[in-house]
């Protein structure tokens, strides 16, 4: 059964993984059918449109719906593989699982021999044997794979964490190599025969546990470099050193390489992942905590350096401060608002009520419900004019139109520069 062709795919979650990895597949002649919860967004993909921002996804997308090799649904379908990538947002120090047993527990009804299961969405180590589980309760009829045997099943399950950079997601599903981590080295064999459908890229097999282990550590590993820049801009701030200069001179050494300091670390992945570990072996991982405390401390600091311009330019003019935001997205060039630290820091400036707010996010139509209607805040579009009128700049994300604002706009106003791009 393993060996049977994969012709229909049903992947639950059409988010910022979920829609360009059922896109690319079907753009592959592979029918597939996407399920969200959300019934607008299943509407705008069947119109051939996309709900988020990433280059080159629309036209894709578009082109499987016409083809008609891409539908979306508020119900998954039977299909000879089931791709998961919902949500696992972290709450009070746990992971929220809770959208993974649901979309485990919509699939069993529409299991049959020879179905392949996978989870691509971040997870502790453990998630996908307890995924099996569950599906094995929900379906007493079918046999499901035992971490310790590789007997006769008729579900194949596996962990394969997607490590994908947005902005470029399209190109690096398709080129990036894989960890793929079956509960069995049948299960790992069927799950790989999905992946080449589209993936040009390595296939590196494990188990499930190492895999889902793999992508947290990943993202672990880069939080704690952002750490020490982040701690690094701290020391500089406090004994006077430019600490772009700084880490540029130190990277000319043939084995160093700082990466760049920021207002925080946001995103699903970074801010998240290594809180599922820490959550794993709370006693074992002193390195990691503290490395997120650094970070989660950092848009504490800006806002010490909002305040006391906002004080400043008060005592200078005697009048209300205009301050203007640059970016509310997590990183550079997409709308992408999860665990941004940059939003934080609007929403605690907002929340003052001291000086007129500025918010300038050029990959959003809107203020986000977090900030919509709060007195003395203003979305606007035009950079210049923004900038202009402000007497407090804070460079919050690195966007490529904020690039082209010319210095000179800038000499009579306090800068806030937590990206560099000034320095």
């Amino acid at each position: 059964m393993s060996s049977a062709p994969i012709g229909k795919i049903c992947v639950l979650g059409l988010g910022y993984i979920g829609l360009p990895t059922a896109s690319v597949i079907a753009s592959r002649g592979v029918d597939v059918v996407g399920v969200d919860v959300k019934q607008d967004v299943v509407d705008c993909i069947n119109r051939g449109e996309i709900h988020i921002v990433e280059p080159d996804l629309e036209g894709v997308t578009a082109s499987a719906v016409h083809r008609g090799h891409l539908r979306a649904s508020t119900e998954p379908e039977p299909a000879d593989a089931f791709v998961i990538a919902v949500p696992t947002p972290f709450h009070d120090g746990k992971a929220e699982l809770g959208y993974v047993w649901s979309a485990a527990r919509a699939i069993a009804p529409h299991l049959r021999p020879g179905t392949l299961v996978v989870l691509e969405s971040t997870s502790p180590p453990g998630t996908t044997d307890q995924m099996t589980r569950i599906l094995a309760e929900s379906r007493p009829d079918l046999r499901f794979p035992a971490r310790d045997g590789n007997g006769p099943v008729d579900v194949n399950i596996a962990y394969c964490p997607e490590r994908v950079l947005p902005g470029r997601v399209l190109t690096e599903l398709i080129d990036n190599s894989r960890v793929i981590g079956g509960i069995s080295a049948a299960c790992s064999d069927r799950a790989k025969a999905l992946y080449r459908i589209f993936c040009r890229g390595d296939l590196h097999v494990t188990d499930a546990r190492t895999a889902e282990m793999c992508k947290l550590t990943e993202n672990a590993f880069r939080d704690v470099n952002i750490a020490f820049a982040n701690e690094l801009s701290r020391v500089c701030d406090t004994i006077g050193i430019n600490v772009w200069e700084l880490i540029r001179l130190a990277n000319q050494h043939p084995r160093v390489n700082i990466l760049q300091p920021g207002p925080g670390v946001g995103g699903h992945c970074i801010a998240v992942d290594p809180w599922f570990i820490v959550e794993a072996a709370p006693d074992a991982t002193p390195l990691i905590r503290t490395a997120r405390q650094v970070n989660d401390d950092k848009p504490k600091r800006v806002l010490g350096m909002v305040r006391e311009a906002l004080e400043a330019t008060r005592a200078a003019t005697g009048r209300r401060p205009t301050v203007a935001l640059l970016g509310l997205a997590f990183k550079a060039d997409v709308d992408d608002l999860r665990e941004s630290p940059a939003l934080a820091i609007a929403e605690t400036v907002a929340s003052w009520n001291d000086c007129e707010t500025l918010v300038s996010e050029p990959n959003i139509e809107d203020l986000p419900a977090s900030l919509s209607g709060m007195e003395g805040v203003r979305f606007v579009t035009d950079i210049d004019q923004t900038v202009a009128a402000a007497d407090i700049v804070v460079m919050l994300v690195n966007h490529r139109p904020y690039l082209a604002i010319e210095r000179e706009s800038l000499a009579s106003k306090t800068i806030i520069d937590t990206r560099g791009v000034w320095a």
